[in-house]
């Protein structure tokens, strides 16, 4: 059922967007990401790290209302990471509300014992997952939004974790002026996490420091566990990011 629910959903985002596009002569895109350096590679979920420095990519894709969004994150060798292939439509576009939804298949990679001739050796194991999720944002003033996340993620094999499901409750402090060149971004976030019975409640906190004419950026993130009985929880996590940025935009007749 939720194989069947993903990609009808899937289908319908690529039907509306291409839909709405067919009769033009002339069509714009956008193609922009994200490419960093990290000291430790968190999830989406940021209480899921990596435990080890990682390349974090994300790029996007948008025609309109409609984004292609791969997010992967890898430790330097590929032997743990994410791969995330997010389709996502914007259903309600203003200039203080907006509601996306979206939905993603996934590839997370796990280390893992295995007994081969008598031996224990360790591998890289590939666990398939696909999700969802729905995503309104209120800008309350420029410089100041609130939004909200809601996550649900289901396992297609029998092992590793079957069903996932995360609250985000986030507000963001943007382009505060630090200098004439410099900005700082500020983004709290409190988080509910359910994955197979187990729960818990954080808070992470990202802060961003960027330049307007230059394509790089700092970032730091912590994240606080508040209450959790989440097998290999750990109480606080931090990591520090330095980012590269790009845009373009892509016109054809």
């Amino acid at each position: 059922m939720t194989r069947t629910i993903f990609i009808l959903f899937t289908l319908l985002l690529a039907r509306i967007s291409f839909s709405k596009t067919a009769d033009s002569t002339q069509t714009s895109s956008t193609f922009s990401g994200t490419i960093g350096i990290t000291t430790n590679g968190f999830s989406i979920i940021p209480t899921f790290s990596l435990n080890s420095p990682a390349a974090i990519i994300n790029l996007s894709w948008q025609k309109k209302r409609f984004s292609f969004d791969p997010d992967i994150r890898l430790v330097s060798n590929a032997s743990k990471g994410g791969l995330l292939f997010w389709s996502r439509y914007r259903l309600i576009d203003r200039k203080k509300f907006s509601l996306r939804v979206g939905a993603h298949p996934a590839l997370s990679l796990i280390r893992k014992q295995v007994l081969d001739d008598g031996i224990n050796i360790e591998i890289t194991e590939a666990l398939r997952f696909v999700a969802f999720e729905v995503v309104p944002n209120y800008q309350i003033t420029e410089n100041w939004g609130l939004g909200a996340m809601y996550l649900e993620g289901h396992g297609l094999q029998k092992h590793g974790p079957q069903t996932t499901r995360v609250l985000f409750l986030s507000t963001s402090l943007t382009n505060l002026k630090l200098s004439p060149k410099f900005r700082c971004h500020f983004i709290p976030t409190i988080y509910f996490l359910n994955t197979d019975g187990f729960t818990g409640s954080y808070l992470t906190a990202t802060s961003i420091l960027a330049h307007q004419q230059i394509p790089f950026s700092f970032q730091a993130t912590i994240n606080q566990t508040f209450v959790s009985d989440i097998p290999g929880n750990q109480d606080f996590m931090w990591n520090i990011t330095l980012n590269y940025s790009f845009k373009r935009k892509i016109i054809r007749g």
